[in-house]
């Protein structure tokens, strides 16, 4: 007879306590414990005979020089922006977790790979019945001969399909949804997690498959479930983007075997995501008139440049209290280049509405577009329009100087790459100039910038 007992776990750490407390000890979080009941048996985990078994488990301690490997081929997708982000491809016997909100595209993007994908692969539904995921799969790709759908959500019915299947990739959607015979608590918790990412850890690593699990948010935007399961597995994604915009970012938080700094952008359209592999053209628009208020600016996400369209609207104040709005800028530096204008620059923008954005629905941090912002501002102040040819890219100091910014030389390449024939940078950027066909100015103060803009 199996023993049960009652233990309670935090929702946002999953430490396990012995007994209900209003605070978790170990996160400091308060009134996140939730009694859960576990049933404990001898056998908790992935326990197959998998004959396509790559990985020898030796419990001898080895001398690390001693240590042999092969160096793994990656499986290639079709998708040129996944592959990317996960440092050239999916690993063997890896385990990566994808997560994002409601809605944004996280099963059509993994249905999307499983339907083009060369290797035979094994798509688990616990959310979505056959047929609807058979109506998104006629949408996207219609003729797949590798891709396997099964609709369970009982891990140890998985691992029974999975022999008889024989596939060389997994896709879980999603982990919330799984249970395993072993833990006698709702899907969704906190032990059942924990439980089910362990079988499906030790699952990988024994054959050698990879797995893709889809892993819900929740309100704070952080994967749901104790923390510990972004630190159980190989690969942290999040896909990212706004549901009233089409385009999607996907991101690496984690991996350990490749670069966190890479990012994918997909389009979302009615056939699935298309993936765009020049994103500064959809993030500048394609202008027929000449309109005041529009600045160029180079910036960094990760380790690819971009080009971002700067929009400003300068406006006498109605109500006597100037409003100062930004979409995808931060604000309160927004605040802080207004006040340099003013006072180094003089110009009177203490009475006047400002309405800053940068378009395609995307947020930029990088302090590389303040001279971008400074340009679009007095353009649209003095309703004076900017050559199309032109870009930036410098920081805003507080004295009014204009600062270098990092990988200056990345980013005049892609201007250059994308026609444009005048870039106007900080003068400490120690660049040779002469080795570019675009044309470069260097500026010290916003006072030099004016003069180059309006003369």
């Amino acid at each position: 007879m199996a023993t049960s007992k009652t233990t309670y776990f935090c929702q946002n750490c999953g430490t396990q306590h012995a007994k209900w407390q209003g605070q978790c000890s170990s996160c400091k979080e308060w009134n996140t414990l939730v009694e859960e009941v576990i049933q404990k048996k001898s056998k908790t985990d992935w326990q197959g005979d998998y004959s396509n078994s790559k990985t020898k488990i030796n419990p001898k301690p080895i001398a690390i020089q001693d240590i042999t490997y092969e160096k793994t081929q990656r499986y290639k997708t079709v998708s040129k922006e996944f592959n990317r982000v996960l440092g050239g491809g999916i690993v063997p016997g890896s385990l990566i977790l994808l997560g994002g909100e409601p809605g944004i595209g996280k099963s059509t993007l993994l249905l999307q790979i499983a339907l083009k994908i060369k290797y035979k692969t094994l798509y688990v539904s616990g959310e979505e019945s056959l047929q609807q995921i058979k109506m998104r799969a006629d949408r996207i790709f219609k003729d797949s001969k590798n891709c396997f759908i099964l609709s369970e959500t009982n891990t140890q019915n998985i691992f029974q399909q999975i022999e008889k299947t024989a596939p060389e990739l997994l896709i879980v959607d999603s982990i919330q949804t799984l249970h395993t015979n072993y833990i006698e608590s709702s899907p969704g918790s906190v032990s059942q997690i924990k439980a089910c990412t362990a079988e499906l850890i030790k699952f990988a690593k024994q054959t050698n498959i990879p797995v893709i699990l889809i892993g819900h948010i929740n309100k704070e935007g952080s994967i749901a479930g104790p923390k510990v399961l972004e630190h159980m597995v190989d690969v942290v994604l999040q896909f990212e983007g706004d549901r009233n915009h089409m385009y999607r970012i996907l991101r690496s938080h984690k991996n350990r075997f490749g670069s966190t700094h890479e990012l994918g952008i997909y389009e979302m359209q009615g056939e699935g995501l298309r993936e765009i592999l020049n994103p500064s053209e959809i993030l500048i628009s394609n202008k027929n008139t000449d309109l005041s208020g529009t600045a160029i600016a180079s910036t960094l996400e990760g380790m690819r440049t971009l080009m971002v369209e700067i929009q400003a609207l300068v406006s006498t104040a109605v109500y006597g209290t100037p409003q100062r709005s930004t979409t995808g800028y931060n604000s309160k530096r927004l605040n802080m280049i207004l006040a340099v204008l003013e006072k180094r620059a003089g110009f009177k923008l203490g009475a006047k509405d400002v309405f800053l954005n940068i378009t395609g629905g995307i947020s930029v941090d990088d302090p590389a577009i303040d001279l971008a912002v400074v340009a679009a501002i007095l353009s649209s102040n003095e309703d004076i329009t900017i050559e199309k040819n032109i870009c930036f890219a410098g920081e805003v100091g507080l004295t009014g100087e204009i600062r270098p910014v990092t990988k200056i030389e990345q980013r005049i390449l892609e201007a250059e790459k994308l026609g444009f024939e005048k870039m106007v940078i900080s003068s400490h950027s120690k660049i040779n100039a002469g080795k570019y066909s675009i044309a470069i100015e260097k500026v010290t103060k916003i006072e030099e910038v004016v003069s180059i803009l309006f003369g």
